[in-house]
């Protein structure tokens, strides 16, 4: 668990640089952590959101990101990778950075392209989900060529409080973007699938929409608690000339495994140009 006692020091703070729905759930999860408030900054682009933040989390919120970085020992940049080279590629900014933690979240800006911006800095690449916001996330981590394990530690840290986190390399995170960034989405569109199917035979739509839920995140806890295939889960539920089978057959009828696969693969394209400098 993160805590000030082990990870930041009188007067450290850790900053929030775009402090968007994202941003809010990181610094609600490292608050429950036991983070202090008075050790947590975050910045934004107007000073009346500002203000409206500081209220709202009971933090420090600003709109001056030099300011937020100076007195900082882990920033989080949670800018859309339109505006990193903008913020991060500048003298001011690297004295401010120099020798601190930096975590992008910025989906499609690679870690060679940070390090170019800033070179004395270690620079981790975070990609969270917006599960977070209830601390249900996962978030996939990658280093940088000069992070120390200490402070993949203290990156881990910063995301175990919203959900869970792996560790893979850099070259994978236009995928997990896709997989992991868009794929709530996905679920999403099938969850909703799913409930129109229940009204269509009867259901309310209220009911239909609990019912739908409750199975995708009871199905979801199965896989992971039980470590089993999800199609050995499948063939538990599947009984000869039964209803699910019907169904199933009804599902490979409209290719649903390589529409869903598909879609991964185009959305991962799509990330691989999001940070892409012209």
């Amino acid at each position: 668990m993160l805590c000030s006692e082990n990870v930041l020091s009188k007067g450290e703070t850790l900053a929030v640089l775009g402090c968007g729905t994202m941003g809010q759930a990181i610094v609600a999860g490292l608050l429950r952590a036991g983070l202090a408030a008075d050790q947590v900054v975050a910045t934004v682009r107007r000073d009346e959101r500002a203000k409206e933040l500081s209220e709202k989390l009971g933090i420090a919120v600003g709109t001056d990101n030099l300011a937020a970085c100076r007195s900082a020992k882990v920033v989080v940049v949670a800018l859309k990778p339109q505006r990193m080279k903008a913020l991060l590629d500048t003298d001011d900014m690297r004295r401010a950075l120099a020798g601190t933690l930096v975590i992008s979240v910025a989906a499609g800006t690679r870690i060679v392209q940070i390090e170019t911006w800033l070179p004395s800095v270690p620079v981790v690449r975070a990609m969270p989900n917006t599960p977070c916001l209830i601390g249900e996330g996962m978030t996939v981590l990658a280093a940088g060529t000069s992070v120390q394990p200490e402070q993949m530690k203290i990156a881990r840290e910063v995301f175990e409080p919203v959900g869970q986190v792996v560790e893979l390399e850099d070259k994978h995170m236009d995928a997990v973007t896709s997989l992991n960034g868009s794929g709530p989405a996905f679920i999403y569109v099938v969850l909703e699938s799913l409930a129109d199917g229940g009204v269509m035979m009867g259901l309310p739509r209220d009911v239909a929409l609990r019912i739908a839920a409750q199975v995708l995140q009871g199905s979801a806890r199965m896989v992971l608690e039980t470590g089993f295939h999800p199609a050995a889960l499948k063939d538990q539920v599947t009984t000869p000339a039964g209803s699910t089978i019907a169904g199933l057959l009804t599902m490979e009828d409209g290719r649903i495994r390589s529409v869903l696969a598909r879609a991964i693969q185009e959305a991962t394209k799509v990330a691989s140009e999001l940070g892409r400098e012209e």
